[in-house]
C-alpha cells in the first residue's frame, strides 16, 4: 500500500443538481465518522454538478475530481472544459484516458497525453487510466496494452513532482460487467505498472505514485483488493452512485 489509500467515485454520466444534494446529504454525514487519517476520498460529478458539489462538500473531506479536461487553456473547443476552469471550482483531479471515453469517443494515446500534460500543468493531479479488452486479454497482450498506454500518456511529463500523478488499473472487461479481476490479476498488472513506472521516473518516485484499481469495485470485494501490496486505492463506478455502497466501500479496513 502507499502512505495513503484513494477512493474516487466516478459517477459518469449521473446525478443532476437534485441528485447532487440528496447524496451528499445521506453521504457527508457519515463520512465525517470515518478515520480518513491514511484515506483521501474524492468524488467525480458530472461538470453540471460540479459548482454545486463543491459548495455542498465545502468544509468536508471529500475532493473534487473532474471526468476530464480539455489540453487547452481556453479557445475554439466547443464542449470542452480546461484544467484551469476545473482548477477554479475546487477541482484537484481529473480523470483521463477512462476506457469509455477510448473506446466510446475514440480518444487517442496521443490525445490522451496532451490532455495529461495540460492538467498537470494547471497544478491538478490527473488520474491516467489504462486497460485491456478481453479480446487483448485472451490473445496474452495485457502488458502490451497498458505498457503503451502508460508510456504514451506520460510521454509529455519527463519529470513528475511527488504526490502530482496517479494511475488507475481498469481492465475493460471489468467495468460495469459485474465480473472484477482478481485480486491475483489486478496486483499482477499493477506490479508491472510500478516496474515500468521505475524504468520511467526512477524507484523511489514510482513507489510514490498510487495505482489505483477499477472494475465493477464493490462493498464485498474491495477489502481483498485493497490488501494487495500494489493496490493503492480503488476507483469506483456503479457502487460510488449510492452513498450507502460507496461509505462501505471507503470504510474498509487498511
Amino acid at each position: 500500500m502507499a502512505k495513503k489509500a484513494y477512493f474516487i467515485g466516478n459517477w459518469k454520466m449521473n446525478h443532476g443538481i437534485s441528485e447532487t444534494r440528496s447524496y451528499f446529504e445521506r453521504f457527508l454525514p457519515e463520512i465525517s465518522k470515518v478515520d480518513l487519517s491514511q484515506k483521501v476520498v474524492a468524488i467525480a460529478p458530472p461538470f453540471t454538478s460540479l459548482a454545486f458539489a463543491r459548495k455542498l462538500t465545502e468544509g468536508s473531506p471529500v475532493k473534487l475530481c473532474a471526468q476530464n479536461a480539455c489540453f487547452a487553456e481556453k479557445g475554439a473547443y466547443t464542449g470542452e472544459v480546461s484544467p484551469l476552469m476545473l482548477k477554479e471550482l475546487g477541482v484537484e483531479y481529473v480523470i483521463l484516458g477512462h476506457s469509455e471515453r477510448r473506446h466510446i469517443f475514440g480518444e487517442t494515446n496521443e490525445l490522451i497525453k496532451k490532455r495529461v500534460k495540460a492538467v498537470y500543468q494547471a497544478g491538478l493531479t490527473p488520474i491516467l487510466c489504462v486497460g485491456e479488452t478481453i479480446e487483448e486479454r485472451k490473445l496474452g497482450n495485457t502488458f502490451l496494452v497498458v505498457s503503451e498506454q502508460l508510456k504514451q500518456g506520460l510521454s509529455e511529463l519527463v519529470k513528475v513532482e511527488e504526490g502530482r500523478l496517479i494511475i488507475a488499473y481498469e481492465p475493460v472487461w471489468a467495468i460495469g460487467t459485474g465480473v472484477n479481476a482478481t485480486p491475483e490479476q489486478a496486483e499482477e498488472v499493477h506490479t508491472f505498472l510500478r516496474d515500468l513506472l521505475a524504468s520511467m521516473y526512477g524507484k523511489d518516485l514510482a513507489q510514490s505514485i498510487p495505482i489505483l484499481y477499477g472494475g465493477s469495485v464493490t462493498p464485498e470485494n474491495i477489502a481483498d483488493l485493497i490488501k494487495e501490496p500494489n493496490v493503492d486505492g480503488v476507483l469506483v463506478g456503479g457502487s460510488s452512485l449510492d452513498p450507502e455502497k460507496f461509505l462501505k466501500i471507503v470504510s474498509v479496513t487498511i
